[in-house]
Formats: C-alpha cells, sequence, structure tokens
C-alpha cells in the first residue's frame, strides 16, 4: 500500500527489501524516540489527528478499556506538558509497548467507507427480453 489512509507509506517496500530493512531500522528507531512522544507516555496512534471523520469512527469502536487508556495518556502528556517535564525515565513507553492499535481500525473505516461508494455509485441496468 503506496498510500491510504493515514497516508503515504513506504513500509511494505522496505520490508520486502532485507538490505534496505537492515539500513533503515536504526534510523527509524532513533527518528521515533527522538519524537518524544515515549517519553511523554504516548503511543504513536494517540498522535493521529482526531478532526478527520475516519478517524473519529475508529475512535467511536475502540473498547471501553482502550478508550479510557488512550483518555488518560492524553491527560497526563498535557498535565507533563503543562509542566515541561517528561515522565520519569522508568516510566517511558518502549519500542514493543508502541503498538498500532487504531491504525487497523482507520483502514477498517476506510475499507468500508469504499465499499458505500461504490454501492452507493452503482447503476442498475434494465434488461430488455
Amino acid at each position: 500500500m503506496f498510500g491510504g489512509p493515514l497516508g503515504i507509506s513506504l513500509a511494505p517496500a522496505i520490508k520486502q527489501n532485507k538490505s534496505l530493512l537492515k539500513l533503515l531500522t536504526p534510523i527509524a528507531n532513533a527518528y521515533a524516540n527522538a519524537m518524544g512522544h515515549r517519553q511523554m507516555g504516548l503511543r504513536y496512534d494517540d498522535l493521529l489527528v482526531e478532526e478527520r471523520e475516519d478517524v473519529q469512527k475508529a475512535l467511536g469502536r475502540l473498547t471501553a478499556r482502550e478508550g479510557f487508556d488512550r483518555a488518560y495518556r492524553l491527560k497526563m502528556s498535557h498535565q507533563l506538558a503543562v509542566l515541561h517535564r517528561p515522565l520519569p525515565k522508568e516510566q517511558w513507553l518502549t519500542a514493543k509497548d508502541d503498538v498500532r492499535y487504531l491504525a487497523p481500525i482507520v483502514e477498517g473505516v476506510k475499507t468500508e467507507d469504499d465499499e458505500r461508494a461504490l454501492w452507493d455509485t452503482m447503476e442498475v441496468e434494465v434488461r430488455k427480453s
């Protein structure tokens, strides 16, 4: 998938090429650590723009626990931003804990919207016997 509901991504092409994956993985990890969202206790999907319609639908499909956890992470990060300090180092989110929990739901919403648009624009031909 080159472009999708979450934007342009070269990840599938990079994952297929082992040498390119080996070269870019340390750079990607360094970039993810430099972003600073893990130091504030946020997951990557917490940074998605909520004003988009497909993200709004996906947020509505989260389980109650996931929704509560997301709201807690956002409130904690706002409080930490006001105090101008990150979480203590032992509470930072690790790379293995930073999983994409919202992206698959957003992609499912986009697929459903595309299918709905296809069915809504379908034309029925009348057969003449």
